[in-house]
């Protein structure tokens, strides 16, 4: 049995120096606790939203992020691994999961493969399999939405001993008429966590997911209207049955949480379905899907992507 850690974090959005600080502190209490597995989430360096800053707050690869990750890998002798926003020498922004081992070294990479909604503003596609191997395991990364898809099932099943994953999941808004949102945003809350739940069984193996907590505001693209919402957590660790061995709720805040799980491959316990979504989206997260990404992508190119 092998200890493990998931960081839920509460980011203030865009400020890369606080957030690296309070990763630090976060993982800092999670090595302190034996953890031997210590996972950050998806966009620890910044958060996520829709807000302009997110544009010139990327990292480069060997910046601030993963001397963060190095350093926390080498001082509590874990394995240390988050996603953030990386600005590579091509001059393109991605979603790059760091993973760093003991004695403090990057152990791999693996970029998201594509941006959700309105994270089509800030970074491009990636198209590695997230599969990352160490001395003595195979590790496989995976950020938010990669859980809700048939291909990241299909590229990980049977080859990895652990999965160390992070989200951003952020909530459908209170508009009007509030019976039918609320009703769309419990639907959405009870997806982030099976997405999250779940995964081991598609892949046959243990599961570290960290994730973010607390409010969001900020704009809407092409919409004259401001989103005000909160982040779902769904910060847990599963064994590789599936089973639940430690969880913090969204509404428990920012801290960490601990589990016992067995490193190694089982077979499978579920099979992915035939189609490309292994969870109902549901019709407004469809639309919006669609959406912010045609307009996120016209965005990145004028705002972010940088010529060499």
């Amino acid at each position: 049995m092998v200890l493990a850690a998931a960081v839920q974090l509460e980011a203030v959005l865009g400020d890369v120096s606080a957030n690296l600080a309070a990763c630090e502190r976060l993982a800092d209490e999670a090595g302190r606790a034996g953890a031997e597995i210590i996972a950050l989430p998806e966009f620890f360096t910044t958060g996520i939203g829709f807000d302009e800053s997110l544009a010139t707050a990327a990292l480069p690869p060997d910046g601030a992020a993963t001397e963060l990750l190095t350093a926390l890998a080498r001082r509590h002798r874990a394995l240390v691994g988050g996603s953030f926003l990386c600005r590579d020498p091509d001059g393109h922004v991605r979603n790059a999961y760091l993973l760093a081992g003991p004695p403090g070294g990057v152990v791999g990479r693996h970029d998201k493969d594509l941006p959700t909604m309105w994270e089509n503003a800030f970074y491009t596609t990636g198209d590695d399999d997230g599969a990352l191997a160490t001395a003595d395991h195979t590790v496989g990364a995976a950020v938010c939405w990669e859980l809700m898809r048939t291909q990241t099932v299909r590229r990980l099943r049977g080859r990895v001993d652990l999965m160390m994953t992070g989200s951003g999941w952020w909530s459908i808004p209170r508009w009007v008429p509030h019976r039918l949102f609320d009703r769309l945003e419990r639907n959405n809350a009870g997806t982030a966590r099976r997405a999250a739940a779940s995964f081991a069984q598609y892949v046959g193996a243990p599961m570290v997911h960290a994730a973010h907590a607390g409010t969001l505001t900020c704009a809407m693209p092409w919409l004259p209207l401001t989103y005000r919402g909160h982040f779902e957590g769904a910060t847990l660790i599963a064994g590789a049955d599936g089973t639940v061995v430690a969880e913090r709720r969204a509404d428990e805040g920012e801290g960490i949480v601990l589990g016992e799980i067995t490193l190694g491959r089982q077979p499978p316990r579920l099979d992915p379905p035939a189609g490309f979504w292994l969870h109902r989206r549901g019709t407004l997260p469809t639309a919006v899907w669609h959406y912010q990404r045609w307009h996120g992508r016209r965005w990145y190119r004028h705002h972010v992507v940088q010529a060499t």
